[in-house]
Formats: C-alpha cells, structure tokens, sequence
C-alpha cells in the first residue's frame, strides 16, 4: 500500500497496520513490541537498517516472522544472535522471551548503536550487545542456542556458528523456502561441526501470511 507523498510526486510505502494475530503471540509483551516496531518504521529506513519496501510488511515478514521463533528458545538460555542488524530477530525475541538472555553478535558500528540504544529505550534488561563477527567470538559467552536469519547460506553459516556452542547445544536458523536444498548441499559441515537432531520445523501457520521455516540441529 501507498501514500502520496508530500511533494505529490512518488507514493510513500504505508506502514502495515498490526495483524490481530499479534497480541495473540506476545501476549502481556505486545506493547513492547508495538513501541519497537513503531520505532523501526520511523527510523529504519534513515538508520540503513530496513527498505522502504519492507514497511507494507513490517509486521508479517519481519515481526512476526521472528516471534514465532519463541517457543523454540530454552527456557533461562543465554542465546546467541548472529548478525542481529536491526534486531531481527534478537529484539525480537528479547521481548518475547524476557526469561531469555540475548546475546546479540553484530559487526557493524552503526547497527551496534541501534541494538543497545533500542533496548535501553525498551527497558530490555536480557539484552547484551557484543560487537563482533561471529568468527571472532568463542565460547566464553556460554551460548546454549544460536539463531540467525537472512545471514547466508547454512554451507557458510554452520562453520562459524559451530564453535559457539558446546555439546548440546543448539543451532536455530530462520531459512526460507530452499531450506532443504540448503541442508543437501551443507552436508559436509554438517558432518564436521557433529550435528544431529536435524529438522525443518514450520512455524506460524495460521498466525502469518507465510511460515516460517526454522532448522535445528543439536551439536553431539
């Protein structure tokens, strides 16, 4: 959907209004949620963290999408977010999931000054932010999950995610309709980081316009 804009040249993307389906999901969180959403849409664009392309689905295709993840995390787990850009889905989940702490693993400057600022400004208190890319960090942040989304591919994304985690730990990835493909041609790193336990598990149906696809796998 678009607007005019204020110069009556090109439309303006309108932001998506809040599916009913969001209160249902986080529950006695949704205000948090709506105060960062709001935030994302206002600022997102002028930060360089989202398209203006992406504010028709800012709910559906990103929000959501996220929080769906939620039931998946451990409960009291300090979880590791790879990549975490503008909080998708590591804010995300740090809302709704306040039992849960977020490591949120982010390379750039910029994007590092988004996450700590919006978490302070949400008053999220299982938020840590740690600049750094995920090869530069071991497993002295006691990760007992990983999550990742729109990172690459998992034949580039199992390697350097791997040495996060110990022995029972867990690799939580939010793919897309390839996912299948992408596991057949990790095989080898799938092999070589130990995983077993691996599944493709679609979230959201009946909740999101699109599920989303989530592999798993347990290092053993």
């Amino acid at each position: 959907m678009t607007q005019p804009s204020p110069a009556g040249g090109e439309t303006a993307p309108v932001p998506e209004a809040e599916p009913e389906s969001a209160a249902r999901l986080f529950g006695d969180r949704i205000d948090v949620a709506r105060s960062f959403t709001a935030e994302l849409v206002a600022r997102g664009e002028e930060l360089g963290l989202i398209g203006p392309i992406e504010l028709p689905r800012i709910w559906t295709r990103h929000i959501l999408n996220s929080v769906v993840v939620a039931p998946l995390l451990r409960e009291g787990a300090r979880v590791g977010d790879i990549g975490s850009g503008a909080g998708l889905p590591g804010l995300v989940l740090a809302i709704a999931r306040p039992d849960v702490t977020m490591v949120l693993i982010e390379p750039m400057e910029r994007r590092v000054d988004w996450l700590r600022s919006e978490s302070e400004r949400l008053g999220l208190e299982n938020v840590e932010v740690v600049r750094a890319r995920a090869e530069e960090v071991g497993r002295d942040l006691d990760l007992a999950q990983v999550t990742a989304r729109a990172v690459s591919a998992l034949s580039k994304l199992i390697p350097i995610t791997r040495p996060l985690l110990d022995v029972g730990g867990q690799l939580v990835f939010l793919k897309g309709a390839r996912v299948h493909d992408e596991i057949e041609a990790a095989q080898k790193q799938i092999r070589k980081a130990r995983l077993d336990e691996i599944e493709v598990l679609e979230l959201g149906d009946g909740d999101v316009a699109e599920v989303t696809r989530v592999f798993r796998a347990t290092v053993v």
